[in-house]
């Protein structure tokens, strides 16, 4: 079968190259940017994605929050019924790809245009939507933005984030992005994302689609281990007190209970410690301090909470071995989401139509609709990066894929559009 929505691959190749103008930096290899919430960089990327969508006839609005929704009501559809929304972010990591978010909201924008080219007839309004800080690389952890549409986050609350210097209120005022109210996401009646999948599954299987079945739970932590400074040589080694030393144990713990996870439970354990900050940091100096950041996830509740325990009993073992205090907080902590399996057969039966090959697949990164999912039925779509890479200039997508991609998603908003969503889903 052929899709019924022809997708202008050559637009949708203009936006996301012209999205990477905001925030490029220099690479050896591939193409990169670094896009953080409320930056200068933000505010052209925002200001471009407005632009493109008042073109395609959107209604635009802009919450207090910064997140953007382009609203297009067909022709004799009620504007008042619940829409189906689609999109994701435009903000990155600090050296990331150009792909990573911006691929979801322009897939989104342009399976919109396909639709209004298309002619066909709707139930209900579509939404293009772009949610700030999903990344988590200023202000919060991550899905700043879709926190707050889906009641996660109070607007105040969110808005009081600060990144040491200003707060998230003052970021978007510079740019002129803190608009009004709450873009309240329990409104629409469906959401779909469309993203890079950020490993290498479907690359692999020579596969173009991805279908999500469920999103990664996620806990970020930070470890605080203090210890005594002293001069390296004069303090004998039954003497020392050694900050660096009780930290390497403990990330010796994290690698280990992740690999015995994933090897025998779900295989989607993983264990990282990814920030070491030592005091005085002194060739010459016993470490007296160190601070370490963790990341733990998997799709099984009780695989994280195994984690959580081992990473307790380190912390506790630490203290008695290396006579350190250390101290675990827990700064994040999102649940393993499923996603609705009603979307999932809306995304093959569109995946069918186009003719697209697929496979179902976790997603061990997290995203808005891991949020999304908690307030009405969601859906999340992969495409295969190349060679696995995301979050680098490396980061790729063969823009065949993209097409397809887009041309799935937007079979499956005008099937959730024309049925009406609640109903099917």
């Amino acid at each position: 079968m052929t899709s019924q929505f022809s997708i202008d691959g050559d637009t949708l190749q203009t936006d996301i190259r012209q999205n990477a103008t905001f925030g490029d930096i220099d690479a050896d290899v591939g193409r990169g940017r670094t896009v953080l919430p409320g930056d200068q960089a933000n505010g052209g990327a925002r200001d471009y994605l407005i632009n493109q969508m008042e073109d395609a006839g959107l209604e635009v609005r802009v919450d207090a929050v910064g997140n953007i929704a382009g609203r297009w009501t067909p022709p004799g559809t009620t504007p008042d019924v619940a829409p189906v929304a689609a999109g994701s972010h435009l903000d990155s990591v600090p050296r990331g790809g150009i792909f990573d978010g911006a691929l979801g909201v322009y897939a989104a924008l342009e399976a919109v245009r396909a639709i209004q080219r298309s002619r066909v007839e709707l139930r209900r309004p579509l939404e293009v939507v772009c949610f700030t800080g999903e990344e988590g690389t200023r202000f919060a952890d991550g899905v700043l933005g879709s926190s707050v549409a889906t009641g996660h986050l109070s607007v105040d609350e969110a808005l009081s984030l600060s990144d040491g210097t200003v707060t998230l209120r003052e970021a978007l005022r510079t740019i002129g992005y803190q608009g009004a109210g709450r873009l309240d996401a329990g409104e629409w009646a469906a959401w779909l994302e469309l993203h890079i999948e950020q490993g290498g599954s479907l690359e692999a299987a020579d596969v173009p689609i991805g279908i999500v079945t469920d999103v990664t739970g996620t806990v970020r932590g930070e470890v605080h281990i203090q210890g005594e400074a002293d001069h390296a040589g004069t303090t004998g080694m039954a003497e020392r007190s050694d900050a660096l030393v009780a930290a390497s144990e403990l990330v010796r713990s994290v690698e280990e209970t992740a690999s015995d996870l994933s090897a025998t439970g779900t295989g989607t354990a993983v264990g990282t410690v990814g920030e070491l900050n030592v005091g005085p940091n002194v060739v010459n100096v016993v470490p007296g301090s160190v601070s370490l950041s963790l990341d733990i996830r998997s799709i099984c509740a009780a695989e994280i909470d195994t984690q959580l325990d081992a990473v307790e009993g380190s912390v506790a073992a630490i203290e008695t071995d290396y006579g350190v205090d250390a101290e675990l907080e827990i700064t994040y902590d999102v649940s393993p989401t499923a996603l609705s399996p009603a979307v999932q057969d809306v995304l093959q039966t569109a995946a069918d139509n186009c003719s697209a090959e697929t496979m179902s697949v976790h997603s061990g990164g997290g995203h808005d609709t891991m949020q999304v999912a908690d307030v009405t039925e969601a859906g999340l779509v992969f495409v295969p990066s190349e060679g696995g890479h995301s979050h680098s200039p490396k980061e790729s997508v063969a823009w065949d894929d993209c097409i397809v991609a887009t041309e799935v998603l937007a079979e499956a908003l005008a099937e959730l559009a024309r049925t009406g969503a609640h109903q099917q889903c």
